[in-house]
């Protein structure tokens, strides 16, 4: 596709509906009303201070890949806060998508989630940008304004300025992927007679709002191109009922109404009992369930409107592999990946 592929220049700081995705082949695998997909969340195991945990785990995602599941998504943690306890995905999450897409060829490659209010856009924008390339348009880009207090005064920035640096962030980066070189007045920086190479394969990247990301009801239906949020419990049928009320609340708030996504996730520990029932382990962090439960649940995620469900496995008892394998060969042809354009062939 042409760099200079026509752009709506009134469209470039607000969100947009499924139509602005239509030729985007990460976005289409995923998201189509009133279905529901698949994504692996990882890492597969664990961080607890040995990295041989993640020894093996791009051979793994290249089975996700083969298998047909819809995405594999990656954790942006800058810092690990022991006191938080989870160190995320270890690896920057840019670098290793884009190690990721070497070993891939299908799959939509998520973020979950970039925090945008500790990176500067520019730099945002010109990693997602190259890996959008790279991939060939996989790349579905989660977005968030942190959740680590202790990250921000090391980047010397206030914690309690990261909703309005959020806000801020995404504006800019959405500007800087215009086709025709910006005119930037920003808090984050100013921009003229510059722009930023190289574009979108397809013109846009989504970008996936997580949680409210320290913004209004009014801002998320304006600004998000698909919503990530908690899923409420997942033990029985009141935590996807009310989920649904959130995702109809937020659907309201779309300007003229269309299509926009909604995704959640789950840590869950996979019983080998099929008919193991649905059980709340950790206060509630991660579902001990059999794959009869998941199916069960992943059915309300899709009736109350989720398009994407992201599973993790990191807390699983049974070895990776195994998991994906039971997850690939009898609950993703319930929820099967979605068929639209193909990733563009890339021959750097």
């Amino acid at each position: 596709m042409n760099d200079m592929t026509q752009f709506n220049p009134a469209a470039i700081t607000r969100g947009a509906n499924a139509s602005a995705f239509a030729d985007h082949p990460g976005y289409r695998r995923m998201f189509a009303p009133d279905q529901l997909t698949l994504g692996i969340f990882l890492p597969l195991r664990f961080y607890a201070g040995d990295m041989t945990v993640l020894e093996g785990q791009a051979q793994l995602v290249s089975t996700i890949d083969r298998l047909g599941f819809a995405a594999t998504w990656v954790r942006d943690v800058p810092l690990f806060d022991p006191g938080f306890g989870d160190a995320g995905q270890v690896f920057d999450p840019f670098v290793y998508l884009a190690y990721l897409a070497a070993h891939t060829r299908q799959i939509a490659l998520a973020t979950g989630s970039a925090i945008f209010s500790l990176r500067h856009p520019i730099e945002l924008a010109k990693s997602a940008v190259s890996i959008d390339r790279l991939s060939g348009g996989r790349l579905v880009l989660g977005i968030a304004s942190g959740d680590r207090a202790v990250e921000f005064p090391a980047y010397g920035l206030a914690h309690e300025t990261r909703g309005e640096r959020f806000a801020q962030s995404v504006d800019y980066f959405r500007q800087l992927l215009a086709n025709t070189p910006p005119s930037i007045e920003s808090p984050l920086g100013q921009l003229s007679d510059a722009f930023l190479l190289p574009k979108p394969v397809t013109g846009r990247i989504p970008l996936i709002v997580t949680g409210s990301s320290r913004q209004s009801m009014h801002w998320l239906g304006e600004q998000a191109d698909g919503w990530l949020t908690y899923p409420e419990a997942t033990h029985n049928v009141m935590g996807p009922r009310r989920l649904a009320e959130k995702i109809r609340a937020w659907r309201e708030a779309i300007p003229g109404g269309g299509f926009r996504p909604h995704m959640t996730n789950e840590w869950i520990d996979l019983a080998e009992d099929p008919n193991f029932p649905r059980t709340p382990l950790q206060g509630g962090y991660v579902l001990n369930t059999g794959r009869n439960g998941l199916i069960e649940l992943l059915g309300e995620w899709e009736a109350a409107g989720v398009n994407h469900a992201a599973l993790g496995i990191q807390m699983a008892r049974r070895p990776a592999a195994e998991i994906i394998e039971e997850l690939g060969q009898d609950v993703l042809p319930l929820f099967p990946s979605l068929s639209g354009p193909p990733p563009l062939v890339q021959q750097w």
